[in-house]
């Protein structure tokens, strides 16, 4: 089994705001293993890119604040309390990020070539003449047609799935050991969004970094993810390989989130969608935090649902699931 590379426990990050405090992350724990790609998936607003910033320690504080009792360990150190020097040292080198919405991450007044060259300047050390020649095979590497002479264009001049391209080099530059990569394919048509995941399935494997993938796609968590992290509500609520949760969904809302999905072998069949709207992080409801919205709720759904290991990847946060699958022993 691969190393464990960044592993997150208990990770709290709430909001302090006027309106109340906003439990955005209340308690995620998960594990992404070297050479891996993990896929995060969830709605809007169910905490998957406020994880990821977490990690990189990248939130406005105030307002945001890891709660005690946090961890994220990459490869064994601590990063919850390291100075901005140290982070500054992993960012880029060690944990790079794709941003979500490629048509605003990129500086609009720079050209690509300087917004790849200060990067390579900034963690290789590089002079600015040997920058220039490598930022040219950075975008040659991840597929940009004529890359010497798209250095100077500016974001402006190019498309969505050239400005991702762009993205993609840029957290390339440092030859990371995990890409975190926030909603890689918003706003991207489909043929540009295939494209795209291709590409970052080509690298990983050229590379042999790790993938954190965050996405509400359970279309791109079945073409390119070894395991998924299904998130609601600011937790966990179910974890899997790929296969068995696509096979054998256990979390209701997992379950909700795959008959959403338009199917090619059923092409009569209607859409199911998942009723109601996820509840405010100011005010999660008690008790289990889909119950709300699940057409299976019961009585034992008003107490704290935790988080329960069903195998070596399996876990399920609900009751009624877990004691399905272990014959009724994890619903004492």
């Amino acid at each position: 089994m691969s190393e464990i590379l960044l592993s997150i426990k208990d990770l709290r990050t709430w909001f302090f705001t006027d309106q109340g405090v906003a439990k955005a992350v209340d308690g995620v724990s998960f594990e992404v293993r070297e050479g891996e790609t993990l896929g995060v998936v969830g709605e809007s607003g169910c905490g998957k890119t406020v994880t990821s910033l977490s990690v990189l320690g990248l939130l406005p504080q105030p307002p945001a604040r890891i709660m005690d009792g946090s961890s994220i360990l990459f490869e064994g150190e601590e990063l919850i309390g390291a100075d901005e020097r140290r982070l500054r040292g992993l960012r880029g080198n060690e944990i790079s990020m794709i941003f979500q919405e490629p048509m605003s991450s990129l500086n609009p007044v720079f050209s690509i070539g300087d917004q790849i060259i200060e990067v390579l300047r900034l963690h290789r050390g590089l002079d600015r003449k040997d920058a220039r020649v490598e930022a040219a095979r950075l975008l040659q590497e991840v597929g940009m047609a004529e890359p010497d002479r798209r250095l100077d264009d500016y974001p402006h001049q190019l498309s969505g799935g050239m400005r991702q391209r762009v993205m993609i080099a840029m957290a390339l530059s440092c030859e990371p050991k995990l890409l975190i990569a926030d909603e890689p394919t918003t706003a991207l048509d489909v043929t540009i969004q295939a494209q795209i995941l291709e590409l970052l399935a080509d690298l990983r494997g050229r590379y042999g970094m790790s993938v954190l993938l965050i996405t509400h796609d359970l279309g791109v968590v079945a073409e390119v993810c070894d395991r998924v992290v299904v998130m609601y509500a600011g937790q966990v609520v179910e974890t899997g390989d790929v296969e068995e949760i696509f096979a054998d969904p256990q979390h209701p809302y997992t379950r909700g989130l795959l008959r959403s999905l338009p199917s090619l072998d059923v092409p009569e069949r209607r859409l199911s969608p998942i009723p109601g709207m996820v509840p405010s992080p100011i005010d999660w409801p008690q008790g289990c935090r889909f119950r709300d919205r699940c057409d299976s709720a019961g009585d034992g759904c008003e107490a704290e649902q935790s988080l329960v290991h069903l195998g070596d990847h399996r876990a399920v946060r609900c009751w009624k699931a877990a004691a399905e699958s272990l014959g009724g022993a994890a619903g004492s």
